[in-house]
């Protein structure tokens, strides 16, 4: 790996939005408008390697609880531990926010399983969590698989 990962700028907007766009298209996750982009920047991380290879964003949801939300890294590039260290740099961060609890919606539950998320309820989420879902063409008959990672500093999980 010869690229960094760093926090989103503004002029990467465009490119974060045609990396998601092209998974979400396949259906392997939300699509993310320009709006929402620009309203959430401080929430996503890059992995730049001569432009936008990978992108990954940490919402937080509620009182000790975050999100990894629209984890996609280019496909040419799968395999190489980008989206593995895309999360890491997500839940690091969680940590240092003092977020015990992060979970996640995801077709790719095994992929997160390997990073120590487990298996979740989807109806244990708060009802918070559901405002975004509001939104998506498959709500209210989501398919996806909730996973949550607890930080082993949190001790209010």
């Amino acid at each position: 790996m010869t690229g960094q990962i760093r926090p989103a700028r503004m002029g990467d907007v465009r490119a974060i939005h045609a990396l998601l766009q092209r998974f979400a298209d396949k259906g392997l996750l939300l699509a993310r408008s320009y709006s929402a982009l620009y309203d959430q920047l401080r929430d996503f991380i890059v992995y730049d390697e001569g432009g936008i290879k990978g992108v990954c964003s940490l919402h937080i949801s509620w009182d000790n609880l975050a999100e990894i939300r629209s984890l996609a890294v280019d496909s040419a590039l799968h395999g190489h531990g980008i989206g593995k260290q895309l999360v890491q740099s997500c839940l690091d961060e969680a940590e240092s926010l003092e977020i015990g609890q992060v979970f996640v919606l995801t077709y790719q539950a095994g992929f997160f399983r390997k990073l120590g998320f487990v298996d979740k309820d989807k109806h244990d989420l708060p009802h918070k969590v559901w405002s975004d879902c509001l939104h998506c063409p498959k709500f209210p008959d989501c398919d996806e698989d909730a996973l949550m990672w607890v930080s082993e500093k949190n001790t209010t999980a």
